[in-house]
């Protein structure tokens, strides 16, 4: 049986530190890839409660430091997420007496053919949420936020009522601001997106290059990223700054973005 009480006070709960909040029913995620099912985490895993914090959209145009400034954005709201999904994992052992486990926001990773992976994937479980949908640039855009939105995640044996998905195309026809922009040339000719292209350009690191030059390094490299890379420099926000979605409220069409849904 759904609990609506409960789900009321887990929005109650979240709103207090500033964060929106969503709800997917495990039954959104049988197509999760192995190893990286809700139920890896959480035992009788029934929903995941899906945390979001927007960044904020003026340092895109900052006449001198967007990178400074999103360099720090990131590395201040994903700790910020991860708190807040460690006490609402607690809230709800406390309050619900039920298992709960708090999904990282980023590190740590696990490695899948040299490519990283959450252990959940946030981006799919913020859709199943009611979040937003996939962009053409393989990121969530939300009607409000665009793609500024960062998420955490708290998987639960709760059952908790499912907020609707949404299933618009959340890109202006035809467009291909973020395919030309891309400096790292990560859209094949199929259209299909290179994860590890885009990461090789925008993720630096100083220790990367001493602790990954060599067999040894490579052989540990999950090892090397969860402790040594967390706090990473960011290179390039091109396909952030040129997406329509995240320009002012009122920079395209004059519609003001505050009147569409909060979540």
């Amino acid at each position: 049986m759904m609990d609506e009480s409960l789900a009321q006070a887990v929005r109650d709960f979240a709103g207090r530190r500033g964060s929106l909040v969503g709800f997917a029913p495990v039954d959104r995620f049988e197509n999760a890839p192995e190893g990286h099912h809700p139920g890896d985490l959480c035992r009788r895993a029934a929903t995941v409660i899906v945390l979001a914090r927007p960044l904020p959209r003026g340092m895109l145009s900052s006449p001198r430091y967007p990178l400074y400034a999103l360099h720090r954005a990131y590395h201040s709201v994903y700790p910020r997420l991860d708190n807040e999904g460690l006490d609402l994992a607690l809230f709800l052992e406390t309050e619900a007496g039920v298992p709960a486990v708090p999904v990282p926001s980023y590190a740590p990773m696990v490695y899948q053919s040299m490519e990283p992976w959450g252990l959940l994937s946030l981006k799919h479980a913020a859709v199943r949420a009611g979040f937003g949908v996939f962009g053409r640039n393989q990121i969530v855009h939300h009607p409000r936020y665009g793609s500024m939105l960062r998420f955490g995640a708290v998987v639960t044996a709760a059952p908790l009522p499912g907020d609707p998905v949404m299933d618009h195309d959340p890109c202006p026809p035809d467009c291909r601001a973020c395919h030309r922009a891309c400096a790292a040339k990560a859209w094949g000719e199929d259209e299909r997106f290179d994860k590890t292209a885009c990461m090789r350009k925008t993720i630096k690191h100083a220790i990367y290059p001493m602790a990954l030059k060599d067999e040894a390094g490579l052989k540990n490299i999950e090892r090397v990223v969860n402790t040594a890379g967390y706090n990473y420099w960011l290179d390039c926000d091109r396909c952030l700054k040129v997406c329509p979605n995240n320009r002012w409220p009122q920079d395209s069409s004059g519609e003001n973005a505050a009147d569409a849904p909060n979540r």
